[in-house]
């Protein structure tokens, strides 16, 4: 049974993921930090996933990511989706030092210590994921932390992926734009969500990407709305 680990799968993308990927050969390890929406989010693929586990840890720490890491065990994992994130909207002079060192924790530390972790590990055939953004390469006024942590992962996982070529571990960028999720709640102004793109849009770019031959290589998909950026 294969094993697939699956950041910030308590609801939006994640959760839109591992619902694309369950299946009986499956074994999904679901990543979150909201206890009751992560349930939930089980309990929509257990029926069928060959095994569900719910990961509850705090990425915004290096003890939370060495418990994630604990939690997932010494079994190899087949697929890592790097998708936990969070954001912050504001004028750039009035960033805090903690909303910086939490962003740059959750995007971009984390996931370079989860596939410093893994990847060694990891099968060849074996596929990471990283969730960007459109924001990973262009930039947005009042988004300068956010792109900040997007265009840091980008250019890790570019470098990541050429170590991991001779190992055949195929490392794959999904950059959608503006995504139809929870997180424009907390977001101030009018947001057209109706033209943007949908969580299962998002899922089913990740499982065209992992479904490919092992020696095929969709290193990086461009999502959009065909109406354009808003």
């Amino acid at each position: 049974m294969k094993r697939y680990l699956i950041t910030g799968a308590s609801r939006g993308i994640g959760r839109a993921i591992a619902k694309k990927l369950a299946a009986p050969d499956i074994a999904l390890l679901l990543h979150g930090r909201d206890i009751a929406a992560l349930a939930e989010t089980c309990r929509e693929v257990e029926e069928k996933s060959g095994k569900v586990t719910k990961l509850i840890h705090d990425l915004a720490t290096i003890r939370g990511v060495n418990h994630l890491v604990a939690a997932v065990g010494h079994e190899p994992i087949d697929l890592l989706v790097n998708n936990a994130g969070i954001t912050v909207v504001k004028p750039f002079t009035e960033v805090t030092l903690d909303e910086w060192q939490q962003t740059i924790a959750v995007n971009l530390t984390a996931p370079f210590f989860l596939m410093q972790h893994f990847a060694p590990q990891m099968p060849p055939g074996s596929s990471i994921v990283n969730i960007l953004s459109i924001a990973a390469n262009r930039a947005y006024p009042n988004w300068s932390v956010y792109c900040a942590s997007k265009f840091g992962l980008d250019g890790l996982s570019s470098a990541v992926r050429e170590e991991l070529r001779s190992r055949k571990v195929r490392v794959l960028n999904i950059y959608p734009a503006a995504t139809d999720t929870d997180i424009w709640k907390a977001v101030q102004g009018e947001w057209p969500r109706e033209r943007m793109v949908s969580a299962a849009d998002v899922a089913n770019a990740v499982a065209y990407a992992i479904s490919q031959p092992a020696t095929v290589a969709v290193e990086n998909i461009m999502l959009g709305n065909l109406s354009g950026s808003l």
